[in-house]
């Protein structure tokens, strides 16, 4: 009978992971980010699996190197906020199409549906180390660079004359989600993640009266989403990573028509 225990593990470690990134990168206005960074996978784990190296790797590489080269786009641009979506949205659809051409030119066999939507039944310890690890990290990053975060999020013009390093702290940021991306593939794989990401950090800023406060209920949100949706997932007999993501969609809609209605 406990078969259940690693994968519930990895869904509570994944819903209290995801939601920290999304609500520093919704404050941020950032979130296309890791909607980019979370397609740009793909490539780095076709080569990863046709040169025997660990998936994680090629993988983490792979979205780094899409959200390097979709901020060096931007830089070219002179209206850099205006061509963020477009920039970033043709630099997803290249990376992802470079992973699917790589997949029948490297002669390889990769399960894109886990990949694209995680298994949690398949929960390995390492898998828990990993989101761990990230956890960890992110967890780091966050009590580092809190007071920074509060300025870019606040007032991004006042950062940037005041010389916060915003390049740095920009590119930390991508590091840190392409870690929870990657981190979070076994469980409700790359393209389900942004709504693990987003609908629990919408609902922990509403009314939060700080960064740490809205980080910590949008963490707790997740938690009880992504425990709550593979616990009724394993009842219904469904899969769990889009079960989570529809539950995701729940939330907002409920949360939302409740606002609506008082």
């Amino acid at each position: 009978m406990s078969w259940w225990i690693l994968p519930l593990l990895l869904a509570l470690l994944t819903g209290a992971l995801c939601p920290i990134s999304g609500t520093l990168l919704i404050v941020q206005g950032r979130v296309m980010q890791a909607n980019l960074i979370s397609h740009a996978v793909l490539p780095g784990l076709a080569l990863a699996v046709a040169f025997g190296l660990p998936t994680s790797v090629g993988g983490l590489l792979s979205s780094l190197l899409g959200a390097l080269v979709a901020e060096r786009l931007l830089d070219g641009t002179r209206h850099s906020t205006a061509h963020h979506g477009a920039v970033m949205n043709t630099v997803l659809a290249g990376f992802l199409g470079l992973g699917v051409l790589l997949v029948p030119l490297l002669g390889i066999r990769i399960d894109l549906e886990a990949t694209l939507f995680g298994d949690l039944l398949l929960t390995r310890p390492v898998d828990l180390l990993q989101t761990g690890g990230s956890l960890l990290l992110q967890g780091l990053f966050f009590a580092a660079c809190y007071r920074p975060l509060v300025f870019l999020g606040v007032d991004p013009v006042g950062a940037a004359a005041s010389g916060l390093p915003l390049r740095a702290l920009q590119l930390a940021l991508a590091g840190i989600t392409a870690f929870v991306v990657v981190s979070s593939m076994a469980a409700v794989g790359v393209v389900l993640v942004i709504g693990l990401m987003c609908a629990p950090a919408l609902f922990g800023l509403a009314g939060a009266t700080s960064l740490g406060q809205a980080a910590f209920r949008a963490s707790a949100t997740g938690m009880v989403l992504s425990g709550g949706g593979f616990l009724l997932a394993l009842l219904l007999n469904l899969p769990p990573g889009p079960l989570i993501g529809v539950l995701c969609v729940g939330l907002l809609v409920v949360w939302r028509g409740w606002s609506f209605h008082r």
